[in-house]
């Protein structure tokens, strides 16, 4: 018997597995892989066991909140805490905790644990996976990444923990306390908040102080992304050997948590006490980008403060990190390119190093694509739900940036509907390039260039 198993094993590897793996790109891999996940959640969902009730949940309703769980976006069409039981819940968890990790950088941790050797392909393939800028380390990295991940959650919970079991009773309380603090990390957006008032989030704690710190504290450590906290890890407080990435990474992320903040606090929120006001205007500025908890609520904000949100949920997380959306990183090349524009530089410059041609036509290429199937979606939606533009587009900026905010919408939408919110999501998870470098061959470069003509633009 153990022979014929080695043999099946042998005949797998070498008739199906290796030619497979040939015959896929790097980029095909990550899209299959996070297809695969999204397929089997949704079968363990379906299950009867899944559900308060013991009974079966549509496959439509099963695949969408698996598709939000995997993207770790957070849009629910079912409330998590009173619709899916406790296997529900831990099948929606473990979704959130591989899809904002990585499925390769789960798959590669399981090869290294059972001792396999990890070929340049797996590298590769992890490499673009996490954005990383070389092959060299990937290992050692996905190593880093497997521990931080695990010690920022379980430091969270713990720091969760005596409030929610004080609220709910010791063990309730220890597993809302993980739940939260693996969705916060992951940026996901999901919540067991439910109990006291459907699809409500963290808005019953929007006046507790200690529970919205830890929370924007794990959303920030999820959203600016490994590699940074890797050049953190190795550098400390020597921000000059930073990589560029990281400096970059940083500072935008601190200029988009500062800027909205203000204008949150100056323009929304007129009725709260200053303490509360301060707060709540912070806590929406970190969570818009990415993790999509709100502890206010977001249908009382006036049509300005709900399109700030908008441009913040297509910005995102950062390159390499737990969020989805279109980056910090984009966000900032762009804006340095305008500059080099408006100052008639030759090169985009940052940090005193020069950032390449590539990159920003890449960056480019990546805040189209977003801005047109962030309007076409919304477009569509408007036109057949019958609902106000500005909604709409909160909630296509909501998926393709991977946030999970919403204005109430999403449970009344049509099939066609949360099936464009799904490609959104699976879009702004897996990432623009990735989607496009799968799906199109690479061209073959050539010496040879064409005439150059200019073209007048502005």
């Amino acid at each position: 018997m153990k022979e014929f198993i080695e043999k099946c094993r042998d005949f797998l590897r070498e008739k199906i597995i290796l030619p497979v793996r040939k015959s896929l790109t790097s980029f095909q891999v990550i899209i299959l892989s996070f297809f695969g996940l999204i397929l089997i959640g949704t079968l363990l969902l379906m299950l009867p066991v899944s559900s308060r009730e013991r009974c079966f949940t549509s496959f439509p309703d099963a695949m969408f909140t698996a598709v939000s769980a995997t993207c770790v976006t957070g849009l629910i069409v079912k409330d998590t805490a009173t619709y899916w039981s406790l296997f529900g819940q831990t099948v929606i968890l473990i979704l959130i905790q591989i899809g904002g990790m990585g499925v390769i950088t789960i798959g590669l941790a399981i090869m290294k644990a059972s001792g396999r050797k990890i070929g340049l392909w797996h590298r590769s393939t992890m490499q673009e996976s996490i954005s990383a800028p070389q092959v060299g380390g990937i290992v050692r990295l996905t190593s880093f990444i497997l521990r931080t991940s695990a010690i920022i959650e379980l430091s969270g919970a713990l720091l969760l923990a005596p409030v929610f079991c004080r609220d709910f009773g010791f063990f309730r309380g220890l597993w809302y306390s993980l739940f939260h603090s693996i969705s916060a990390f992951c940026n996901a957006g999901f919540d067991l908040m439910g109990v006291r008032e459907p699809f409500s989030s963290l808005t019953t704690y929007g006046s507790h102080t200690y529970v919205n710190l830890v929370i924007m504290l794990l959303i920030v450590t999820g959203g600016i992304g490994f590699l940074v906290w890797n050049d953190i890890g190795t550098y400390r407080h020597r921000f000059k050997r930073y990589s560029l990435q990281s400096k970059v990474v940083l500072l935008t992320s601190l200029i988009l948590i500062v800027l909205p903040a203000v204008y949150f606090f100056c323009c929304e929120y007129d009725g709260l006490p200053f303490g509360d006001r301060v707060l709540s205007s912070v806590f929406q500025s970190v969570t818009t980008r990415t993790a999509g908890f709100n502890s206010q609520d977001l249908t009382q904000m006036d049509e300005s403060g709900t399109a700030i949100m908008i441009f913040l949920m297509l910005i995102g997380g950062s390159p390499g990190s737990t969020a989805g959306g279109m980056k910090t990183a984009t966000f900032a090349v762009l804006f340095l390119a305008a500059v080099t524009v408006f100052s008639r530089r030759n090169d985009v410059q940052c940090f005193k190093r020069r950032i390449s041609d590539e990159t920003v036509r890449s960056a480019g290429a990546i805040l189209f694509m977003y801005l047109v199937l962030f309007f076409t979606s919304g477009l569509i939606i408007s036109k057949t739900e019958d609902l106000p533009l500005l909604t709409c587009l909160f909630e296509t900026g909501s998926a393709v940036g991977t946030v999970g905010l919403t204005l109430g919408i999403t449970g009344r939408l049509s099939m066609l509907s949360r099936g464009i919110l799904m490609l959104l999501m699976f879009f702004g998870r897996v990432g623009a390039l990735t989607l496009i470098y799968a799906a199109l061959p690479s061209s073959d470069s050539r010496n040879s260039r064409l005439p150059l003509e200019k073209i007048s633009v502005g």
